[in-house]
């Protein structure tokens, strides 16, 4: 496990910095940005990625099925002196707006549709659609499964957590070897869900049709944006040649970054 895991600050900071530099940059051409615009994070954690919003103005607001993270979000905004509405509870129950001013400009789904359930997916892109105002856009980013590390297995402990491409292992073989690594049963019950929600880009881009969006704009990295604050490296995106190699991507796409509209 490493440590920004357990320093939620230093997290909390770490999606901010990414989230100015590349997830502003992705919107922008298709979104304008400032004071006034509505965003919306679903799955938005202790709100890093919702800070950069809310300095140029926008009226953020992020859900998260966890108040203890809604929480941390709270605090690490009133800290940074910005405003920002955070509501805890399941985005599936929540209800949608009725009228179109109060829909969102820009909704925000990153490292969240790998951990719907597979039967929920569809369903959780159509309701993200409803909140969705006509001219508004979608942005959802998430690692493909079969990248080194798409079975998020870095945020547990032990030698699991540094393997690559251990996640594809079969369920028994897995299990075995997280418990071996000396996760608790919660830990190794974890990765297990990520892996029976995992998501590829094929997959996520059939549910997005089903949903009744059409892609914008799409970049596949091989180098995950993220991985400028984490590990120090530069990002890289993935040669257009093999981001068109089917299911074959998946294994080095490190990061899909989709922006979807009505």
């Amino acid at each position: 496990m490493q440590q920004r895991h357990l320093n939620r600050r230093q997290y909390f900071i770490e999606l901010a910095n990414t989230s100015r530099v590349f997830y502003l940059e992705f919107l922008r051409p298709f979104a304008p940005i400032g004071k006034g615009t509505q965003v919306l994070e679903i799955g938005c954690g202790e709100g890093g990625n919702l800070l950069p919003f809310a300095e140029l103005g926008c009226k953020v607001t992020g859900i998260d099925i966890s108040e203890w993270r809604i929480q941390q979000a709270r605090a690490f905004f009133e800290s940074f002196g910005r405003a920002g509405l955070f509501v805890c509870k399941d985005f599936l129950k929540a209800i949608a707006p009725s009228d179109e001013s109060d829909r969102y400009d820009v909704i925000l789904i990153h490292d969240v549709i790998e951990h719907v359930a597979p039967e929920q997916k569809e369903q959780f892109l159509s309701h993200t659609r409803e909140f969705l105002k006509h001219s508004g856009v979608v942005f959802v980013g998430f690692p493909a499964w079969q990248m080194p590390f798409g079975g998020h297995q870095q945020i547990v402990k032990g030698l699991v957590s540094k393997l690559p491409y251990v996640h594809l292992l079969p369920n028994m073989a897995y299990r075995g070897l997280i418990r071996l690594s000396g996760n608790n049963q919660g830990s190794t019950s974890e990765l297990l869900d990520i892996k029976r929600c995992r998501i590829t880009i094929e997959h996520f881009e059939k549910l997005a049709a089903a949903a009744g969006f059409h892609i914008a704009r799409r970049t596949l990295w091989l180098v995950n944006p993220h991985y400028k604050q984490k590990f120090g490296l530069r990002p890289r995106v993935l040669w257009q040649w093999a981001g068109s190699l089917l299911y074959v991507r998946n294994f080095y796409t490190t990061s899909a970054f989709y922006l979807l509209k009505h």
